[in-house]
């Protein structure tokens, strides 16, 4: 699974009942941390609603922190964790939470890998038992690390490689990001994944999947105590790794507009628009990232946003249209727009609508009335998503993996209800111009035409 954006709620009738189930909620008052003497967190927020309850164990280590030759390292390490111990052979883990009723998974991103259980609440100690089992005593052999291998070469090829609009974006990464650690996908290059070997993967493993580079989040029908109790038990003997100091890699500045042209076998084009932004963790003025995410939320935040009413409903010149920003990222990101030209349409044109629509921003601050809806439009999908103990629970992950404190689950809405409208504009003003835009269109080729003139 890759990484996130901030997602805007798409429902109209349902913002009648906002305040119920604002009302219903269990309070953020109710998560619980602590630190194991090893540096292993545990946060724990208690949801009674249910008898269940979801179990996640967040490593603080995903795609940025691989380097060139290994890349992809993070994601096949994800899938090796499902291999098996001397304790509990391979399909073992698995089976047993699923003879308890219970479903597991994992993921894979830029800034962290996680992996998670949903089980009824009286399962959590399984949980923890075999999640301690494998962070150390992780069986690793050549047969098992070789076919999982291939299997995720066979991933890229069918998620990355034949998917035009997956490649495309893959491009468009590496030419946005030029010497930060976002330069590639949790994928990984093709080369990489080709040439990747066991004792890669051993070092990887020995080195970030240590107690004190690990999250344990519980939320659900549970007590704090008890579950600090549990995680001592279970995961309190594991030694601390040594995980050394990461070296910052800032990306360079830009210094003028990027293009690129991606020529894959396609139904049709498709165009991808970035800029560079500060995220929470890097931004100079605290108040930028969430001018910036209700800016995204104006142009492409559901289907009264700007992009959709005008270059999908009155132009009818895309059939698909977003903007996306995540604040929530270890280092600086990318401000993105993406766009699907109708039939009929240039790929040239809609990127003059789009660049029209950020000029409007641009020009004249948006109407009170116009920021007070999408605000509420930010917050009915902030808390509908929290509605789910798992969503709970990867709020409080995607956060402290990166740095920032599990408190601002309840700040975020809070600053982002002081946004006014001078900031939408000034963001937009000062990230959104041309000489630091990076562009990457998909022209799509014949079915067999890709390799015609290589």
């Amino acid at each position: 699974m890759q990484k996130h954006h901030i997602r805007f709620y798409k429902g109209r009738a349902a913002l009648a009942g906002l305040l119920c189930v604002m009302l219903s909620l269990p309070a953020w008052a109710d998560v619980h941390s602590y630190t194991l003497d090893n540096g292993l967190q545990l946060f724990v927020k208690t949801d009674h609603r249910v008898p269940i309850a979801t179990t996640q164990v967040w490593y603080k280590v995903g795609s940025s922190y691989e380097y060139g030759g290994i890349t992809g390292i993070s994601h096949i390490l994800e899938h090796m964790m499902f291999k098996g111990t001397s304790r509990y052979p391979e399909g073992e883990f698995s089976r047993l939470i699923a003879m308890k009723g219970g479903q597991e998974n994992a993921f894979t991103g830029r800034d962290y890998t996680g992996y998670f259980q949903d089980v009824a609440a009286q399962q959590v100690a399984l949980s923890f038992e075999l999640e301690a089992d494998r962070m150390q005593h992780l069986i690793l052999n050549e047969a098992a690390f070789e076919k999982e291998r291939q299997v995720v070469i066979e991933e890229r090829r069918l998620r990355t490689d034949d998917n035009p609009q997956a490649a495309t974006y893959e491009q468009f990464s590496a030419t946005a990001f030029l010497s930060g650690p976002y330069h590639h996908l949790p994928i990984g290059w093709m080369n990489d994944l080709e040439h990747m070997t066991k004792a890669d993967l051993e070092r990887w493993y020995k080195k970030w999947y240590a107690p004190n580079n690990a999250i344990i989040i519980v939320v659900g029908d549970v007590d704090p105590k008890k579950m600090h109790r549990l995680a001592k038990k279970y995961f309190g003997d594991i030694p601390a790794g040594d995980l050394g100091m990461l070296k910052p890699q800032e990306e360079i500045d830009i210094l003028g507009e990027r293009r690129i042209t991606v020529r894959k076998p396609a139904q049709l084009p498709y165009l991808l628009m970035g800029y560079p932004v500060p995220v929470i963790n890097t931004a100079a003025d605290d108040a930028e990232p969430y001018a910036l995410s209700v800016l995204a939320a104006v142009l492409g935040g559901g289907a009264s946003s700007r992009l959709q009413k005008e270059v999908v409903r009155d132009q009818g010149i895309v059939t698909q249209v977003s903007a996306s920003y995540d604040p929530f990222m270890r280092l600086g990101t990318q401000f993105m727009l993406s766009a699907t030209p109708a039939q009929g349409h240039s790929v040239e044109e809609v990127e003059q609508a789009l660049m029209a629509e950020i000029a409007r921003v641009q020009a004249k601050p948006i109407s009170k009335s116009e920021l007070e809806r999408v605000i509420t439009q930010m917050t009915a999908e902030q808390i509908y998503a929290q509605d789910s103990i798992s969503y709970q629970a990867y709020l409080i992950g995607s956060l402290e993996s990166v740095g920032l404190p599990w408190q601002l689950m309840d700040d975020y809405l809070i600053y982002i209800k002081q946004v006014t409208p001078q900031q939408v504009q000034a963001v937009a003003k000062k990230y959104l111009t041309a000489p630091r835009l990076t562009v990457a269109e998909l022209e799509p080729l014949a079915i067999n035409e890709e390799h015609a003139d290589a």
